[in-house]
């Protein structure tokens, strides 16, 4: 039967479950066109039904070859919803009415394979046992994982997935509780300041060479205790935050299909596509910033004594042997670093996960844009603003971690005899007009050079989202209001023990940036202000 130019099969009706129906019309090459000879061309294949989706005008984003494969393979899985809709299309060769009997005849086929596979569960099925019906028809429907219960039982026709670092650390911030690596990144720090507490170096000092007696104990480091203990795991919260709005909720909102399956495989491509990224950023922290650094900045010293960097807990062994020995000093400095490394890795794995929650967003906005619906453009804003807000937070406390490394370093080679009192000296002198608590020793510093990385990497993706969520209209005033916020807070940064007074400049800005983290609005806007006719630029 012809119907617009292609093969016509009507609704069997037969009560076929979706497996028996699909292998049939597939082997017919229901709604494919006829050719030149008047004959079909020829029966379905994966590929060409997966082109063939795809170049439907409605469907956006596709469907996935995979997800196309398993409705051709011998096992249980079904189909989506939405699928159904595109499927419905295909073999009702684009006619309104054939395609609505179809997506009926499709939604009940859908329905008895499921009924079918309840039924093999009742009956006894032990993977069944373990695993709830609902968790099987959400795992079956549509080509998503298998779960490790059913690697056994799978068709063999479908490869498992090789490792991924990109999932894997995607995974510490998408699964599980939201407390769990916030808390994980306070226990590691905390269990370090047990330590140090029970070496003795948490609260020590030491007599410098020029008669100034500092402070350089464990607990008094800035850029370990505010660090670990309050900014990465607020950092790492506020990441979970927006990664898990946007997986489960915001992205629903906005994709054409609206299907759940659909949209978690398609941030799955999204996060695999930035495979290589994780893996430069691991190699990065783990061997330069973890690795190399202390072999060359605390091992080494230890071991053959001296170096030019400032005294601090990692190298009390060398001036003050009395209070911890070298080799204990070896060992604590290297779990110290190695937790630091880690820690900095997952923390630009944030980034790297925010820059593509952004990157999605926008060309997600970009595909719908024709879209004329007020309350669609209302929820595209909102969703915007959301994720603008999240990531203005992350920003701030990249930035205040930064800060903290760059006081802590430059405070060890100041005159100050504890970092509080170094920092309130350098307010009195702008008022007395003394400079002597900014006088320092010529040190080797690379901690400026690592907090730098932190500001330049944290700011890329403030711009990067500013650039493609905020400049429109309708973000005009919020982003000016938060882009102040961060252009203060970095001034801050890089004027640190710049000039006499810069503690002043620092209070303002940090003051601003914590009341941000609170209300990043400051007070003034809300989503209901938003224009309603703008689209993500």
């Amino acid at each position: 039967m012809f119907n617009n130019g292609k093969l016509f099969l009507p609704p069997p009706g037969d009560g076929s479950d979706f497996k028996e129906l699909f292998k049939r019309l597939a082997a017919a090459g229901a709604g494919r066109p006829f050719g030149k000879d008047g004959f079909p061309v020829g029966p379905w294949t994966p590929e060409l039904l997966a082109e063939a989706i795809s170049q439907i005008d409605s469907n956006r984003i596709g469907v996935d070859l995979r997800t196309v494969q398993l409705w051709f393979q011998e096992n249980e899985k079904g189909i989506s919803t939405a699928n159904i809709r595109w499927l419905a299309r295909i073999f009702g060769c684009d006619d309104p009415v054939a395609t609505s009997e179809w997506q009926m005849e499709l939604s009940a086929a859908k329905s008895r394979l499921s009924a079918k596979r309840r039924g093999w569960n009742r009956a006894g099925s032990s993977v069944a046992q373990e695993i709830p019906d609902t968790a099987l028809t959400a795992t079956f429907d549509d080509g998503t994982d298998f779960p490790a219960e059913l690697a056994g039982n799978a068709d063999a026709k479908v490869p498992s997935r090789r490792f991924s670092l990109a999932r894997k650390s995607e995974a510490f911030f998408s699964h599980g509780s939201p407390l769990n690596l916030p808390a994980s990144v306070f226990a590691g720090v905390t269990a370090l300041g047990f330590s140090s507490y029970i070496t003795g170096i948490h609260n020590v000092t030491y007599g410098r060479a020029d008669g100034v007696v500092k402070q350089v104990g464990f607990l008094w480091a800035a850029n370990w205790t505010f660090v670990f203990m309050v900014f990465l795991p607020l950092f790492f919260a506020f990441v979970t935050e927006l990664v898990t709005f946007w997986k489960d909720e915001g992205r629903l909102k906005l994709t054409a299909q609206g299907d759940r399956v659909e949209s978690d495989e398609a941030w799955a491509r999204n996060v695999e596509s930035s495979s290589y990224s994780f893996w430069a950023v691991f190699l990065i922290c783990v061997l330069f910033a973890g690795l190399f650094q202390w072999i060359g900045v605390s091992l080494i010293p230890l071991m053959k004594g001296g170096g030019n960097y400032a005294t601090d807990w990692g190298s009390l062994a060398i001036v003050r042997p009395e209070v911890i020995s070298v080799p204990e000093a070896v060992v604590f400095t290297g779990l110290a670093y190695l937790y630091m490394c880690l820690c900095f890795y997952l923390f630009l794995v944030g980034l790297i996960l925010l820059y593509t929650v952004v990157h999605d967003l926008w060309r997600i906005g970009e595909s719908v844009s024709s879209r004329p619906e007020i309350d669609y453009q209302h929820e595209l804003n909102e969703v915007s603003l959301r994720v603008m807000q999240g990531i203005f937070r992350c920003t701030v406390l990249g930035v205040l971690i930064a800060i903290a490394m760059k006081v802590q370093s430059a405070y060890l080679t100041s005159s100050g005899k504890n970092i509080v009192a170094w920092l309130v000296g350098d307010m009195s002198s702008a008022f007395y007009g003394s400079n002597d608590v900014s006088d320092a020793i010529g040190y080797r510093t690379p901690t400026h050079y690592s907090s730098l990385l932190i500001v330049i990497s944290t700011c890329v993706v403030f711009v990067y989202g500013s650039i493609r969520l905020g400049i429109d209209r309708r973000f005009c005033m919020p982003m000016w209001r938060m882009s102040a916020v961060v252009t203060l807070l970095v001034a801050g940064y890089l004027l640190i023990d710049a000039f006499a007074g810069f503690s002043i400049l620092l209070t303002v800005g940090v003051l601003l940036a914590i009341y941000g983290l609170f209300d990043p609005g400051f007070g003034r806007w809300r989503a209901s202000e938003l224009g309603n006719n703008q689209s993500v630029s």
